[in-house]
């Protein structure tokens, strides 16, 4: 079994109907290139705050607490990256003449080249001549439960580099980067898994009926309520773009 590494994928931020904007993945590689670490971390930290309220009264012994929200949770990363040992560049460069994806395989001698690349994703971007905040990032490990950890998606709200080991020259061959993301959420998304009641659902790029029904049930088994519901004669082909009834759980 290959051993799965840690990726980062950057997110196009679209606007809505409403003037909003909301962070949804683009096949735009060489505007949001997907960053693989070199080394997978040894840990990492999950973080949520949950805000409560309350006024103390004479008559009891704690206070009456009144909820206040959910806050974001935030993920927490030490990446190591270490060239020193000979690593090699894999990223793509043009096709040829032949419609070969050509890869740069030439050694990495600053590690700079590495950790710049996630520096990259705390910068304001100009994207089709306009100017962007930062990117939200989808972080993937492996494959998780429902509603698990990963895939966490969030912005960058902390990176520090730290260099440990130089060339004679002075370049650094080894870095360990401390990574913080702050758990990004697209409201009409989240209104969906809180409240079932939303009756609609635009299919997106590569869902299925599955991905749907783990989406707003928290149960990819419950795609068969959303196909009868529908009258889809055959499940397995949705048209991206098309409008589904999402039909309340009883």
């Amino acid at each position: 079994m290959a051993l799965a590494k840690l990726t980062i994928i950057p997110l196009k931020w679209e606007k809505t109907q409403d003037s909003k904007y909301r962070a949804v993945e683009s096949e735009d590689r060489a505007n949001y290139p997907e960053i693989t670490v070199l080394f997978n971390p040894e840990s990492y930290a999950i973080k949520k705050g949950v805000s409560w309220s309350g006024s103390s009264q004479k008559e009891y012994n704690a206070p009456i607490l009144d909820f206040g929200g959910g806050g974001s949770r935030e993920l927490t990363l030490e990446l190591l990256f270490d060239v020193s040992e000979g690593v090699r560049n894999s990223r793509l460069q043009n096709q040829n003449q032949n419609n070969n994806r050509l890869i740069d395989s030439t050694a990495i001698e600053d590690v700079r080249e590495e950790t710049n690349k996630l520096v990259a994703l705390t910068r304001i971007q100009r994207v089709g001549g306009k100017e962007q905040p930062p990117p939200a990032c989808k972080v993937y490990w492996g494959k998780a439960p429902t509603n698990s950890d990963f895939p966490f998606v969030g912005v960058i709200t902390n990176l520090t580099q730290t260099f440990t080991l130089f060339k004679s020259d002075g370049k650094p061959i080894r870095a360990k980067v401390n990574i913080t993301f702050s758990e990004y959420l697209n409201p009409e998304d989240d209104k969906r898994r809180t409240d079932p009641e939303l009756t609609t659902r635009i299919v997106k790029r590569g869902e299925t009926l599955s991905s749907i029904a783990a989406d707003v049930y928290g149960n990819p088994k419950l795609w068969r309520l959303i196909a009868q519901e529908n009258q889809l004669d055959n499940p397995r082909e949705l048209d991206t773009g098309k409008t589904l009834t999402i039909p309340k759980l009883r």
